[in-house]
This record gives C-alpha cells, sequence and structure tokens, in this order.
C-alpha cells in the first residue's frame, strides 16, 4: 500500500489563535474546492479541515491556527539548514532583481556557472559535469536517457536497462517510475518505460536466513546483481540504480562492503552506478554526498532535495568525465532539457545555502550527533509494538511489528489503521510531523532539519512514546 495523508479533524487541529490577516475557514474552503494534494486520497478529508502549515522556524513549523510542531521530515528530507533563514529569501530577491529567468539552452548566466563549479568541486572522483534539473524525479529521468545515449554513442546501442531494488523509490515521470521498485505507485500508469529490472534490498532485519553476519548479507545482495546483470546481458543492461540508504521500506543501510562489490561488478559489466541521492546528499547522512559516507565512486549522481534546502527548487544530474565525454567532443547533444533546469534563482539560492552548510559545520554538526540520534530513538525499542530502528546519519527508520519474537507484521486493514486511522493524525496533534509509511512493512520515518541536537531528539522520542504505546493498547 502507499502513503496517504490522513485527514486531520480540526478539534485536534486548532489549539491557538489563528495567524492574523488569514482566513482560516475561507482558505479551507478552497483547498477543499481546488487544491489536489499529492499522494493524497482527497476524499479523506471530507469533513475535516485540511492541514495548512503559513511558516517555520528553525526545527519547527507552524499552522494556520498558531499551533506549534516539530518538523520530523525537514518538510520532505528537504529543509536541511531550517526553516525561515533570511539570507536564502534574500539571495532569492538579489537574484530576482537582476535576472529572474533564462534557460540554460545554449546560454548561460552567472550562477548556473557558479553553482555547476561548486557541485563538481564537491562531487567525488572525475564527477565534473552538472546538468540541472528542477527536481528528482526529473534528475533520474535524465540520468536513465543520459546512459542510454551514451552507449549508443560508444558503440553499445543494445544497453538500455536498468536494475534498481525491489521497494526503492526513484521518482514519478514514466522512465524514473519504471525504476521505482513500489508496485502500488505504478499499476495505475502500466505499460511503462520497458528495461526496469529489480533486485533485493538490504532490508537485513527481514533476511533470517543470513543469521547474524551483515557482511555476508551485503555480498548477497550486491551478487544479486550481478545475477540480474547475467540473466538479462551484460550487452542489454546499462545501468544500476541505487540509493546510498534506501528511503522507501524504511531507511535501509548499506551492509559493509556492499557497495564495494557493487562497483566491481558494474566495471565488469561496464554496467554505469547511479547513485540516486535525492535525499541521501547534502548532509543527510553528514556528507555533501552519500557515497562518500560509503566510499565509492559511482558514474553518474542524481540529487535535487536539500541542494538549496527547499528554498527554491533545483536538481542536477552529475555526470562523470567518462560519461560526458562523448558529448564534449564531436557531433553529439543530449536531446533533453527543462525549461526550469538550472533556474537563475534556485542556483543563487543554492549557493548561499551551500555557504552556510560551510560557514555552520553541518555536516560535522550531523556526524557528530548521528550517535546521539540513533541511541534516543533506540530507547523505543522496549516497546513491543518498535521491531527495528535502522538508518544513517540524520535518516531514520523505525519497523512497527505485531509480535517481536516473531517479526510478524500487520496485515493490510491493521496498518491501514494504525498507519493513517491512528499514528498519521495522533503524531501529528501530538506536536510531531513525520512519515508513517507501508511501501514495504510498515515504518515511522525521521529525518529532521540538519540544525537539530538532543533536546529536539528527546522531544521526538518523547511523542513518539506516547503515541505508540496508545496505539498498541488500542491494537
Amino acid at each position: 500500500m502507499t502513503t496517504t495523508p490522513t485527514a486531520v479533524p480540526v478539534e485536534q487541529h486548532a489549539t491557538d489563535e489563528p495567524r492574523p490577516g488569514l482566513d482560516p475557514a475561507g482558505l479551507d474552503v478552497k483547498a477543499h474546492d481546488h487544491l489536489w494534494m499529492h499522494f493524497t486520497k482527497l476524499s479523506s478529508y471530507a469533513g475535516a479541515r485540511i492541514p495548512t502549515i503559513v511558516r517555520g522556524e528553525g526545527a519547527y513549523i507552524y499552522d494556520i491556527n498558531g499551533k506549534r510542531y516539530l518538523d520530523g521530515l525537514a518538510g520532505l528530507f528537504v529543509v536541511q539548514v531550517g526553516h525561515g533563514r533570511q539570507e536564502l529569501a534574500e539571495a532569492a530577491y538579489k537574484q530576482a532583481s537582476e535576472l529572474a529567468y533564462f534557460p540554460v539552452w545554449s546560454y548561460a548566466h552567472p550562477a548556473g556557472i557558479e553553482l555547476a563549479d561548486r557541485l563538481a568541486d564537491l562531487a567525488p572522483g572525475d564527477l565534473n559535469k552538472i546538468f540541472f534539473t528542477t527536481g528528482g524525479g526529473e534528475a533520474v529521468e535524465s540520468a536513465w536517457k543520459l546512459a542510454k545515449q551514451y552507449f549508443k554513442l560508444t558503440g553499445k546501442p543494445l544497453k538500455h536497462k536498468v536494475i534498481s531494488r525491489a521497494v526503492a523509490y526513484h521518482g514519478t515521470p514514466q522512465g524514473a517510475l519504471s525504476i521505482t521498485g513500489v508496485p502500488a505507485l505504478k499499476q495505475q500508469f502500466e505499460p511503462l518505460v520497458p528495461g526496469g529490472i529489480k533486485v533485493p534490498n538490504t532490508n537485513f532485519y527481514r533476511a533470517p536466513e543470513h543469521g547474524d553476519d551483515l557482511e555476508a548479507f551485503g555480498r548477497w545482495a550486491a551478487d544479486q546483481i550481478e545475477a540480474a546483470i547475467e540473466m538479462e546481458g551484460p550487452d542489454t543492461v546499462a545501468a544500476v540504480f541505487l540509493e546510498p540508504v534506501q528511503n522507501s521500506g524504511g531507511c535501509f543501510p548499506p551492509p559493509p562492503g556492499y557497495f564495494a562489490r557493487v562497483r566491481e561488478i558494474c566495471d565488469r559489466h561496464d554496467v554505469l552506478l547511479v547513485s540516486d541521492e535525492v535525499i541521501c546528499s547534502f548532509g543527510r547522512l553528514g556528507t555533501i554526498f552519500g557515497c562518500e559516507k560509503f566510499g565509492y565512486v559511482p558514474d553518474l549522481i542524481t540529487c535535487s532535495k536539500g541542494v538549496a534546502s527547499g528554498y527554491s527548487p533545483i536538481g542536477a544530474c552529475i555526470a562523470s568525465d567518462r560519461v560526458a565525454e562523448p558529448f564534449w567532443s564531436g557531433d553529439a547533444y543530449f536531446p533533453h532539457g527543462y525549461t526550469f533546469g538550472g533556474h537563475p534563482v534556485s542556483a543563487a539560492v543554492a549557493l548561499a545555502n551551500l555557504d552556510i552548510f560551510e560557514r555552520e559545520g553541518l555536516n560535522q554538526h550531523v556526524l557528530d550527533n548521528e550517535g546521539a540520534f540513533r541511541a534516543t530513538l533506540e530507547k523505543l525499542t522496549d516497546l513491543p509494538i518498535v521491531g527495528d530502528v535502522r538508518g544513517d546519519g540524520y535518516f531514520y527508520g523505525i519497523e512497527l511489528v505485531k509480535d517481536k519474537a516473531t517479526k510478524e507484521t500487520f496485515d493490510d486493514d491493521e496498518s491501514e489503521w494504525l498507519l493513517r486511522g491512528f499514528l498519521s493524525k495522533e503524531l501529528f496533534s501530538a506536536g510531531l510531523y513525520c512519515r508513517a509509511d507501508d511501501r514495504g512493512d510498515p515504518v515511522i520515518q525521521l529525518a529532521p532539519p540538519l540544525i537539530v541536537g538532543q533536546s529536539e531528539f528527546d522531544e521526538m522520542e518523547q511523542i513518539l512514546r506516547s503515541v505508540l504505546t496508545e496505539a498498541w493498547r488500542r491494537l
């Protein structure tokens, strides 16, 4: 099943005074009538107010009635530097005043040039060529198209297929959706782009046949990629798309040696390794790029969310010199682009965002505090409903179970009630915005702004403890 936010009854939501100048009732009517919310069962809001967020400050957001919530998901894994950063707003204003828009279709502008140069400096290895998009799904779409054309230009025209992992989410455009490994997100839009092949993910909690040997499990999981390449035929496989820490399913980190093995496999079969870092880049794991955390250098990186901390939309596909070389010489060009890719305002905001990262040492802050975050969340394992706590950096999932001893999960009806009928609205009502999800087994996901520390960790743990205890009582 997929994630569908649940209606929050107004009596649970409105506890403080409305923000001056806003009409909560009037805005709610307009939202019901006209706003098509994404990934949302719209009928669930019949007779209920739509939660409306009007401002943010630091690690907190405020609704239209003045109630405060801890942003435990950084918006949507996005707001790395926290809400309300005046200098990012000023960067957008300054750039818009000078040049609000111009495309990077055969032209350039200073903000786009400077951001491309900076990202090339930050990226590992020889990943020096920056193709801008406006979001993560576009970056993934661009990477697959680039991989296909690269092999056509280098004399291997049959290489077009892509291997990705079960339950992994890589975006909603038709190509990216083919790479996505969540069946429920795909069924309504089939037939999709052909060539998407799925292999097992790195969910060690659900791999009892490997006992306690995490490294052996990692080698087995990597070897399934090689088996898929050989089954499909190495002359037909263009790329392997992997997140450093898989998001969908609940934050699966890679076992030791996993990515080193995958890199060997890709090199042996001349397959491009794409690190999908739409979530895992720009500090989420304590490094600018997630691949740095786990010691591998991919051929392509896709990124978006944290590059501008959500203050303006921007994404990128970052290519190695080797992949870019056929396009930098001869007559070949990449017949692909987006109107707002590399937008001047977004690029200027991203540059200012990276300045904050450097000035405030946000990556080091995450590395210094990730152990405390994990330890605080692991306190919840004393609850009978908590089966596993996993993740890395400031990116964690808490898997919920019916029976800790057997790891029995909830059936569809139980999961529907637990996640959407109870947890989503009760956690929000208690002052915590996070994600309750069952693209895989039921989990709660946490990915707060990178500025938070122990006090916010404690606040998350206390709210989760209270609400999960009540959920178990009702079950």
